[in-house]
């Protein structure tokens, strides 16, 4: 009976005290309507995998989660660790989330007037190392959701690397090192053209890849550069093959480069193959695509000169053999005057930039 009465207190103590452990978060969702992740009104975008029932997961930056819901607050549930999300709930300004490793349930949205609201989730950052999941929405008592969201018509996926990722976006200081505090897709280039072309987009993207070369990598190459691992839903899994139906993209943007050339020690020769034969792959998988190769906003000199050389030669080929439809495009290189972030990466002024750049390019070539 005594050691009874002392769990029982323990039990209550924790309850009063509000900590923050999975079961006491799962304990107060008593009162709310719980919407598995699997449910047909929530709507995502990006590469998932549903390999587990009632979990979605993904590793990739940019996957979005959508949904309208009914009521004055929204909880989200999650893999405990999962990392950060950006949020936007109706007009209101987005905002940045956290899954710690003792977070399994975050509060988005309260003191909501009733009726129905949109919800916008973003995945901020890269996910291998941490492997996200998410599990579903808890709404208020008797409350619903309402019918799934509409995507844009418009579709385009973005190939790259940690530029593409947000690597340092939150940060001006190129002294910082890599944290995933400073890291954010939501503020690149990639995610901010889609939203000012108003486009459904997909991120296959990872910090420190090359289009033959990894950074860092031996001059022969990595047997993990982009083409290795393109075809994969998770990038930590490679039993699990992305179905390319699921999302036919109108456009494709290519930006590698950066880390094939770091170092000084690349192959040109190297180099020019890996975009040829990635670009025949693409070609393979999208017969009716367009292709974009891009460079920006890292290099500069003989490297950013070498990457420009490579992509012509490749892009000339195919045009000379009868496909039209690859192009080039080159985004301003960084000079410092709209700060740099970490690690040299682009700050979010720089991105901003680029973001400009290139949606006048895609809304003047796609017509849009």
């Amino acid at each position: 009976m005594k050691n009874k009465n002392y769990l029982y207190g323990l039990l209550l103590y924790g309850f009063i005290a509000g900590f923050t452990s999975p079961v006491s978060a799962e304990i107060r969702q008593c009162d709310k309507e719980f919407i598995s992740s699997d449910d047909s009104r929530i709507v995502y975008m990006g590469r998932i995998s549903r390999s587990i029932p009632h979990i979605v997961r993904f590793t990739y930056p940019g996957v979005s989660i959508l949904a309208n819901f009914e009521g004055t607050s929204l909880q989200m549930k999650a893999k405990p660790g999962s990392g950060a999300f950006m949020v936007e709930v109706d007009d209101e300004l987005p905002y940045r989330i956290n899954f710690a490793e003792n977070d399994s349930i975050q509060t988005l949205a309260e003191g909501l007037p009733e009726g129905i609201h949109r919800i916008r989730i973003m995945y901020a950052i890269e996910g291998y190392e941490l492997k996200p999941a998410f599990k579903g929405f808890y709404l208020d008592k008797g409350c619903r959701l309402d019918e799934a969201p509409v995507l844009p018509e418009r579709r385009i996926e973005f190939i790259g690397n940690s530029i593409t990722c947000g690597y340092g976006v939150e940060s001006e200081n190129p002294s910082d090192p890599f944290t995933y505090e400073t890291e954010n897709h939501f503020y690149t280039y990639a995610a901010r053209t889609a939203r000012a072309l108003k486009a459904q987009h997909l991120v296959v993207a990872r910090s420190g890849i090359g289009v033959y070369r990894n950074y860092g990598a031996p001059r022969s190459g990595s047997k993990d550069c982009m083409p290795a691992m393109y075809e994969q839903v998770l990038f930590t899994d490679s039993t699990e093959l992305w179905d390319h139906t699921l999302y036919t993209p109108d456009v494709v943007c290519i930006n590698l480069g950066t880390n094939d050339t770091s170092l000084d020690n690349y192959d040109m020769n190297l180099l020019t193959e890996g975009y040829r034969s990635f670009v025949k792959k693409l070609r393979a998988v999208y017969p009716h695509a367009k292709l974009v190769l891009l460079t920006g906003s890292m290099m500069n000199g003989k490297p950013l000169d070498d990457v420009k050389k490579a992509m012509d030669a490749v892009v000339g080929e195919m045009n000379s053999q009868g496909d039209k439809e690859i192009y080039r495009f080159d985004m301003s290189p960084q000079t410092g005057s709209l700060g740099i972030g970490a690690s040299y990466h682009p700050s979010m002024r720089q991105h901003q930039k680029m973001a400009s750049e290139l949606t006048a390019f895609l809304k003047k070539l796609m017509k849009w």
